[in-house]
């Protein structure tokens, strides 16, 4: 991770869960990372933290609604001009609700389009714009991706979520593929874990706490620590290495489950 060091690292969706742990972390380690969200009253809290902490790093908290195009397009704007740009964009941001297909709401399809894939898609390309135009060659686009990206949600109730999901992963591969045919040296890796104990299905069924405590007793789940493990395993990993990784409980992390190109 030395190679990281003061180098610029967007990660959205930074105020809770894997955002927040993903952020935290590689400011210990050194990078300047931008996090976005909606309520960044919490980001600007880790940022004291971190800033407490003594990390050599620092967190720079950025209010954007992700459903917004031209909010994502000014804080690119604003992460050029004071930070002269991205070399690293973790897009974590993700939602679901839960609208099944037979009577589900379109305003909660078109929301969890909206974040999951869209938003990803715009920062992805930003991204991207932003490290060629200053020739940066390694730089990498990291999807928090999840298992529904490979199979289908068990219940009706993330089958819209699941379709999300399913896009991330093809175009994830597809980011992979147009890096490629660039000649560039850029990444693009999907990490796809299973259920993570965060604030995510508490959200989910925020109306329905006893359905939401009912998934962590049926799944066994992953930690957000688990995935800063993971993140700060595929940014390490060495140049010629690249690929995408599903992850569950108990789950070692070898150089043997990324591809080589």
């Amino acid at each position: 991770m030395e190679r990281w060091r003061g180098r610029v690292a967007l990660v959205t969706g930074a105020s809770v869960g894997i955002g927040a742990a993903v952020a935290v972390e590689l400011v210990r380690l050194g990078m300047k990372v931008v996090g976005c969200a909606r309520d960044v009253g919490k980001i600007q809290k880790l940022a004291a933290e971190c800033q407490s902490a003594g990390h050599p790093g620092v967190l720079v908290p950025f209010k954007c609604d992700l459903t917004k195009e031209e909010e994502i397009l000014s804080m690119f704007a604003t992460i050029k001009e004071q930070h002269k740009g991205v070399d690293v964009c973790i897009n974590n941001a993700g939602l679901a609700h839960p609208e099944a297909l037979l009577n589900g709401k379109t305003s909660g399809w078109k929301n969890m389009w909206d974040v999951n894939v869209l938003a990803l898609c715009i920062c992805a390309r930003e991204a991207y714009q932003s490290m060629k135009e200053r020739n940066v060659d390694d730089g990498h686009i990291i999807n928090i991706n999840s298992v529904c990206g490979h199979q289908v949600f068990p219940n009706a109730d993330g089958h819209f979520y699941t379709a999300t999901k399913y896009a991330v992963t093809a175009l994830t591969e597809g980011l992979r593929k147009e890096l490629r045919a660039e000649n560039t040296h850029i990444r693009a890796t999907s990490i796809s874990p299973g259920f993570v104990e965060t604030e995510f299905v508490s959200r989910l069924y925020r109306d329905n706490s006893d359905k939401a405590a009912a998934v962590y007793t049926d799944y066994k789940s992953l930690e957000a620590k688990d995935l800063v493990h993971a993140v700060t395993y595929v940014l390490s990993a060495p140049p010629h290495v690249q690929g995408n990784m599903k992850m569950k409980p108990g789950d070692v992390l070898t150089e043997s489950e990324l591809n080589c190109f």
